[in-house]
């Protein structure tokens, strides 16, 4: 008997339990702080074909939907007669990837009775892969460390010992990044452990018939969300800091029907530095910021993901070519989805929040002890900081919240614990966020120093500095991120630079700008602000008209 409607509901819901505890098994599992502690992570279930038939929700949109469509290039480069029980396939590849090296994907075929059914694949940012370090001043790939490209990573269950060697000679931190390359494989077979399961009690020997149902239901619904918008051409620009000139993001949406393109042409040409951006990642984040807006309650899949036509000329710096520096593409990238936002907004007003930091503000550090002879260990430090997002149409923004990227920041007791440094401060920036009759969220500051006995470097890739997220609607843009020492002498905000001992490191991270007319907020809003210390007395009175 085959299987009805209401029968795929229900496995596609338990495909969701599947992917999810895939994602738990990578965090459980995970040596670096960036995946056990801040998710940043991918996780899903593919068909024969490469389609991504369901995502866990623990992810980042750069990860995932830069995925869905890495593992075709996994089906065309080992070649399907290529595919074994107990192979596992590996790569870090930008282009092939999710956009950059400090990214491994892992990709493992499932079989059922001894036939191919499908992939589980997993993405996971890595501490260290080498070269420079995670920062932007790389000139060409090559400098920004070790390229795997897509090979396997073990043959029939035996992993290449080849492969390991050579990784572990060229990364500074081994035993996390070799840990974690066991853990996204050990996440794969997670979730083929739970599937086999799942098809048991449903008694079915593949996927093909549940895929084409869950692929073709999302499209459907997705294109009849896109159907409700109105037909048009739509373009938007946004200017931001880049790193040796401003950067102009340009968009033109054109909707036509149940169809919507993206066009970044008219995008600044390529930096010579690592703030260049793959077009898969530039995809997968105007992809992800168009689906938010207008279709966010279809799940996302292959399906879901197509309808969007996401197209940047090739040697922009949104469709950057080989061998570019990509080392913190996500830099421009996680700022894509203000641009693409910003053209929805002139078909669908009052749906779309205000620009906000949106970019990470990452921080790679590289502790050294201040003098070599001591026997002091290196260490390498990642921590994930986020700044206030746009205040939304009827809502104020989130503060110190990663949006689009969706990650964690590390706790402090995390970050602490694997190297020498002590952050003194990390609390909200009080009056960042921008006034409007919706208040933008609040950025934070953040305070580092580097223990008795060591220096430190760090490898700077912040934006919103020089170019503020600017409000909607008449609200005013959220203050500007800075980057400095304690005692107020500025720093650049990219690029390597050094704290010696007795050096505090500031960060004053951006805010996200506000929707509407400031004059137009709740007056019993401005009140519970002023006593919650997130804006100041004389920005009350100076914005919003406020006396008390």
């Amino acid at each position: 008997m085959s299987p009805t409607a209401i029968d795929y509901q229900i496995m596609w819901n338990r495909l969701i339990a599947v992917v999810e505890e895939q994602a738990t098994t990578l965090i459980r599992t995970a040596f670096s702080t960036s995946v056990r502690e801040a998710g940043d992570l991918s996780a899903g279930l593919f068909d024969r074909q490469g389609r991504m038939m369901a995502q866990a929700v623990t992810g980042t949109p750069g990860h995932v939907n830069a995925m869905a469509e890495s593992v075709t290039h996994f089906v065309r480069e080992i070649g399907v007669q290529n595919i074994n029980e107990g192979d596992v396939f590996i790569t870090n590849d930008p282009w092939l990837g999710t956009g950059h090296l400090h990214d491994i994907t892992v990709v493992s075929p499932t079989f059922r009775d001894s036939q191919h059914i499908g992939f589980f694949a997993s993405t996971a940012h890595v501490v260290d892969i080498g070269g420079r370090g995670f920062g932007p001043d790389g000139k060409e790939v090559f400098e920004e460390g070790l390229l795997i490209p897509i090979m396997k990573f073990a043959v029939r269950g035996d992993v290449s010992q080849g492969l390991i060697r050579i990784v572990r000679a060229n990364v500074r931190e081994p035993d996390q990044v070799v840990g974690d390359m066991y853990s996204l494989a050990a996440c794969n077979e997670a979730g083929d452990r739970r599937l086999q399961t799942m098809m048991g009690e449903f008694g079915i020997a593949d996927l093909e018939s549940l895929s084409d149902f869950v692929i073709e239901t999302s499209r459907k619904a997705t294109h009849a969300a896109i159907a409700k918008v109105p037909d048009g051409t739509f373009q938007h620009t946004m200017q931001v800091d880049g790193y040796e000139a401003p950067v102009q993001m340009v968009v033109q949406l054109d909707v036509a029907g149940d169809k919507i393109k993206a066009d970044f042409t008219g995008t600044s040409g390529m930096s010579r530095f690592g703030v260049n951006v793959p077009e898969v990642y530039t995809r997968a984040y105007a992809c992800y910021g168009l689906k938010c807006a207008i279709a966010p309650d279809v799940p996302n899949n292959t399906g879901s993901l197509e309808p969007f036509d996401i197209t940047a000329p090739e040697g922009c710096i949104l469709a950057a070519k080989r061998p570019a520096p990509v080392s913190v593409r996500h830099v421009l990238g996680h700022l894509v989805p203000d641009v693409v936002l910003g053209a929805l907004h002139q078909a669908l007003p009052h749906t779309v929040p205000a620009e906000g930091a949106s970019a990470l503000w990452n921080i790679q550090i590289s502790a050294r002890p201040s003098d070599p002879d001591t026997g002091l260990r290196n260490a390498e430090v990642l921590m994930f900081n986020s700044g206030g997002t746009g205040a939304r149409p009827g809502l104020d923004g989130l503060s110190a919240t990663a949006f689009p990227s969706g990650v964690s920041t590390m706790s402090v007791e995390a970050t602490e614990h694997v190297g020498p440094v002590t952050v003194w401060r990390k609390d909200l920036r009080d009056g960042s966020g921008g006034a409007g009759a919706f208040r933008g969220g609040l950025g934070q500051i953040i305070e580092i120093e580097p223990r008795e006995g060591y220096d430190f470097f760090f490898n700077a890739m912040f934006d919103r500095v020089e170019n503020a997220a600017r409000g909607r609607e008449g609200g005013s843009a959220g203050a500007a991120g800075r980057v400095e020492l304690a005692d107020g002498r500025r720093l650049h905000s990219k690029g390597r630079q050094l704290v010696k001992a007795g050096e505090r490191l500031k960060l004053s991270l951006p805010g996200g700008g506000g929707y509407g007319t400031p004059s137009e907020r709740d007056k019993t809003k401005i009140a519970d602000d002023l006593r919650a210390g997130l804006i100041t007395p004389e920005q009350a009175k100076t914005e919003y008209g406020y006396e008390g």
